[in-house]
């Protein structure tokens, strides 16, 4: 790659919240693997605990700092970028600390939640219908391109076809999965977005570890699965997890690195991030619970000492209002109680059970309804 970009651990003051993206813990997935009778060590690199939130906070800043070392950004410049919302998020980080005026376009399925933090950012946000082919000029990536033309020193970073991307994550990404890793990884599985961080993480591990495989997940109604028979089922229909999966094939994914392509469900995704939550204590979005999923369905091919990372892209924080809640699972017609808990209290249940008279209460009542000492 031509692009490089260098990071290291922080220590001490920081400079700008910039310099805490990235530099994310990797943790064992013990209780998962115990569950679904991994023996492999299960390993999550937890990039929802970079600065913005996500995984896309690595290539916000690397695009940003890209352009301003190319001279394209000046100061007063306007960042314009379609998003499912994550890089937008990592790019109004950088326009909040450089200075830049950032405006966001992004599909109305993209959550409430992404758009509040963006706006907290201080970007401007236009929503696109969600049905729109991503070549129909009504689309995000089509809005974004007509707004470019229309204003004044205005740039749209790309994040589909700008080498800062896969080059971020081959540089720095990687590097660090390597040294948690302590150079030795058996077996990698990534969700594919735009394609930057499988294709920047991939080439970089594939060349220390020859033998590693690289696993894609993609979800069921994206198109970038190979071979392309993989994506018949559900192809091109409406999926709700968020941030992986694309209708076009961008042009930082090389799909020649990826070994094996996975398509996940949103039913599957949506229980596997719950189960994370549960069992874990990750707070993840639902694209992690997609690359848990499809870790938990290769990951037995492993034997003990082996090593099998899977990335956990984004937080819970995004989706509060989605499937973190009840309500919206099951008015979505997904199964509130997990197949991980019941799994779990079937291994673990002696048949004993605390009820509310155990507690010393005397009604169940959930205290986050709204009600007064008094009323209770």
């Amino acid at each position: 790659m031509n692009e490089h970009f260098a990071s290291g651990p922080y220590s001490g003051i920081l400079d700008s919240i910039l310099d805490a993206v990235g530099n994310t813990p990797m943790v064992r997935l013990k209780r998962l693997a115990k569950l679904y009778g991994i023996d492999c060590d299960l390993l999550a690199k937890c990039e929802f605990l970079s600065a913005g939130g996500s995984i896309k906070d690595r290539i916000g800043k690397a695009m940003v700092e890209k352009a301003e070392r190319d001279g394209i950004l000046k100061p007063g410049d306007t960042l314009i970028e379609p998003t499912s919302g994550n890089t937008g998020i990592g790019l109004a980080l950088a326009a909040a600390v450089r200075g830049y005026r950032m405006i966001v376009t992004m599909p109305e399925k993209m959550s409430a939640e992404k758009s509040n933090i963006l706006k907290c950012l201080g970007a401007e946000i236009i929503r696109t219908p969600t049905e729109a082919a991503w070549d129909d000029e009504s689309s995000h990536i089509a809005v974004a391109a007509k707004l470019q033309r229309e204003i004044k020193n205005s740039h749209i970073l790309d994040q589909y076809n700008n080498v800062a991307n896969p080059a971020v994550h081959y540089d720095i990404t990687a590097e660090e999965v390597l040294t948690q890793c302590n150079g030795d990884i058996d077996m990698i599985v990534v969700g594919a977005g735009t394609g930057g961080t499988i294709t920047g993480v991939g080439k970089k591990i594939k060349e220390r570890c020859p033998k590693c495989r690289i696993i894609g997940v993609d979800p069921k109604g994206s198109i970038l699965s190979v071979p392309d028979s993989l994506n018949d089922e559900q192809r091109l229909q409406s999926y709700l997890v968020e941030g992986i999966g694309y209708d076009f094939v961008p042009g930082v994914l090389d799909r020649d690195v990826v070994d094996e392509w996975i398509k996940v469900g949103d039913a599957e995704s949506f229980a596997t991030a719950r189960a994370l939550i549960r069992h874990e204590a990750l707070f993840v979005g639902g694209s992690s619970g997609a690359n848990v999923w499809g870790a938990l369905q290769v990951a037995r091919r492993l034997k003990k000492g082996q090593k099998c990372v899977v990335i956990l892209p984004d937080s819970s924080r995004n989706y509060m209002s989605k499937f973190i809640s009840d309500e919206w699972m099951a008015e979505n017609g997904f199964a509130v109680e997990a197949e991980f808990t019941t799994k779990e209290r079937q291994d673990t249940q002696t048949g004993d059970s605390l009820s509310n008279s155990d507690a010393g209460i005397d009604a169940p009542f959930e205290t986050a309804k709204t009600a007064t000492a008094e009323e209770r």
